[in-house]
């Protein structure tokens, strides 16, 4: 049967409980819990939506108020996506080391990032949350004590796993923790309505801050001190430099049976394990409960029911260690498959085997492209101009690279819809091709002037010639901008 949603808000949660089959050992039943499944890909989706109606229930948040908050990544992600739905807009605040792809995620969602030291850690992006709060009066969910996170996974979470598990009963539940709203609430809910369950929280074994025996200090204003037991590590969205809230509260409720140290490289691997035995994408977070989930199996009573949570999907960790093995090219036995066949092959030539077709010789040109072309050239005399393509990657770098030094440009689209009537665009090409005798696109005019492809245009800039060029036709351009215009194509595109 189907359902139909009336926002993207209603898919949060219900996210599946999934056997795993072909890691770990056998004489047991273990589950991964996978919240890659929620919208934005992440458990923080359940966060994000909780705390956001929850202040609007309780009136502190207005319509239209700017939310800032702290964040790793994930909860960023999830309320980029909430208020992209409800209209608020939204900054994020996260420490410059975490992964590209969260901060380019949550722009993408329309939101901003505001980056701070390293050096800082969490605490530190907290801090210029609150400054930001008392300057401003934005409305900061606060996801490390609103108690509307760990009630949230209490609500949800919690009431799905006892769902999950009601018929052959949850003998383990193995968890990580970010801001512990996962551990708090849903520890809750097993300890009142599955008592027999036991929770096990893991926690990286270089930075163990639970396991310490330390009491987690706060600064007069509330703010949280770095615990003395930090240490950086691997796994990106755990653990953050101090004890949270709900962790705390956890503990004290002794809601915690056990906890589990995790070596870091231990994780990474259990994420590629997951993808590459099981065909589970998640990141170094998700890993790194696995690896914890698997040392519960080895010593669990044969039979036993384990859960663990996956907090989000591997797509935020492209640019971290977990990828660092997986290269862009092809390895020695991809080659090898590629070799095993003769044709579109990189490391032959393409020429037939027959040998070199004869030069094609060029038609008559359309007059009305011919036409074109001329006013399309006499009025840009004094910007600059590219005939290009619109999936073009080389055409993006161009793009790009104008817009960073803020050098006017128009760009004509020659496979745009505008030009496909009656093939305009092929017939406009043609008269470009036999012009300036370039086979290519992109082709840049600069005041008029034509300067070849892409790369002509990067080597012109790397040289200096660029600027006298734009100067002598008074086009404007950033004069601080000092950047290899290589580094404005994709990283996919190398010389072959």
């Amino acid at each position: 049967m189907g359902h139909l949603y009336q926002s993207i808000l209603d898919t949060v949660g219900n996210t599946p409980a999934v056997k795993i089959n072909n890691i770990g050992p056998e004489n047991v039943n273990l589950y991964v819990k996978i919240e890659s499944f929620n919208p934005m890909g992440s458990v923080k989706d359940r966060l994000a939506l909780g705390v956001i109606e929850d202040a609007e229930r309780r009136g502190v948040l207005k319509p239209g108020q700017t939310i800032v908050e702290a964040t790793s990544g994930n909860t960023g992600i999830g309320l980029a996506m909430v208020c992209a739905q409800k209209g608020y807009p939204l900054v994020i605040v996260m420490a410059e080391n975490f992964s590209i792809e969260r901060r380019r995620m949550i722009r993408f969602l329309g939101a901003k990032v505001i980056l701070t030291p390293a050096s800082e850690m969490g605490t530190g992006m907290i801090a210029k949350v609150n400054e930001l709060v008392e300057t401003h009066g934005w409305w900061q969910p606060s996801q490390f004590d609103n108690p509307a996170n760990a009630e949230m996974h209490e609500r949800t979470t919690a009431v799905e796993i006892l769902d999950d598990f009601s018929e052959i009963g949850l003998d383990y539940w193995v968890t990580g923790f970010g801001t512990s709203g996962t551990l708090g609430g849903v520890s809750r809910a097993l300890r009142k309505n599955s008592p027999d369950t036991k929770i096990m929280v893991c926690e990286p074994d270089n930075s163990q801050i639970l396991g310490s025996g330390i009491s987690q200090q706060r600064n007069p204003d509330g703010t949280y001190q770095t615990h003395p037991n930090f240490r950086p590590h691997l796994m990106q969205g755990w653990s953050p430099n101090f004890i949270p809230r709900f962790a705390e509260e956890a503990m004290e409720a002794k809601n915690i049976d056990e906890l589990i140290p995790i070596n870091g490289n231990f994780a990474i691997q259990c994420t590629m394990d997951l993808a590459q035995k099981e065909g589970i994408f998640v990141g170094t977070s998700s890993g790194a409960t696995f690896a914890g989930a698997l040392q519960v199996a080895e010593t669990a009573a044969e039979g036993s029911n384990i859960l663990c949570m996956l907090p989000d999907t591997g797509e935020r960790y492209l640019s971290t260690p977990v990828f660092e093995s997986i290269v862009d090219d092809m390895n020695d036995a991809e080659i090898e498959i590629s070799r095993s066949t003769p044709g579109y092959r990189f490391d032959v030539s393409t020429v037939p085997v027959d040998g070199p077709e004869e030069p094609e010789v060029p038609g008559e040109l359309d007059p009305a492209a011919l036409a074109e072309v001329a006013s399309i050239l006499e009025k840009n005399q004094e910007q600059v101009l590219m005939f290009s393509l619109e999936w073009c990657e080389f055409c993006w770098s161009v793009r790009k690279m104008l817009s960073a030094c803020d050098i006017p440009y128009v760009t004509v689209d020659l496979d745009s819809v505008a030009f496909q009537e009656n093939d305009r665009g092929g017939k406009i090409l043609a008269v470009l091709n036999q012009q300036n005798d370039w086979p290519t696109i992109p082709q840049i005019y600069v005041g008029g002037e034509f300067v070849g492809g892409a790369t002509d245009l990067f080597d012109v800039g790397k040289a200096g010639e660029l600027q006298p060029k734009l100067a002598a036709r008074n086009i404007p351009y950033n004069e601080t901008i000092n950047r290899d215009p290589y580094s404005f194509l994709p990283a996919w595109l190398h010389p072959r």
